[in-house]
């Protein structure tokens, strides 16, 4: 006979030891690129290097804008590196790191800083009419006709 208030069915056991570490589901090495998060990534490095390069021709008229647009660029682009790298040499395997959240965080935050350095070289190239010195009698504007054309490739 049971002792009063005892129950003949145990105890669930508890889950706290029970729960999987993370899993990585997306693959190491070469396999990377693969997958539609290696391709995005490659993509990144890509046009990030393509922005680079239209900003950096310009000769960057007005730096508190494209100074921006700069730094988003080859930051994303370092960061883009280092994160393709973890997953080509393996290291994703050996970082106990929820990737999949990581992979999701890591896009969604490049696409938000990609998306204002857009906004600023767009409005940088609106502003292609604007004279580059007010106090001059010459009509320079901020972008002649091949630096508002690279600024619209950048934009893009």
């Amino acid at each position: 006979m049971l002792p009063r208030g005892a129950s003949s069915m145990p105890s669930p056991p508890n889950p706290a030891p029970y729960l999987p570490p993370p899993r990585v589901t997306l693959p190491s090495g070469l396999e990377i690129l693969r997958t539609f998060s290696g391709a995005v990534i490659f993509l990144e490095i890509l046009f990030g290097t393509i922005v680079w390069i239209l900003v950096a021709s310009t000769g960057v008229p007005l730096p508190l804008l494209q100074g921006w647009v700069m730094f988003v660029a080859v930051t994303a682009w370092f960061l883009s590196i280092v994160f393709l790298s973890v997953f080509l040499f393996g290291y994703a395997n050996r970082i106990a790191v929820n990737w999949n959240q990581a992979d999701f965080i890591f896009h969604g935050a490049t696409f938000v800083f990609y998306f204002g350095a857009f906004l600023l070289q767009a409005a940088t190239t609106s502003l292609h009419h604007l004279p580059r010195k007010f106090n001059s009698t010459t009509q320079e504007t901020i972008l002649n006709g091949r630096e508002y054309n690279i600024s619209i490739a950048a934009s893009v």
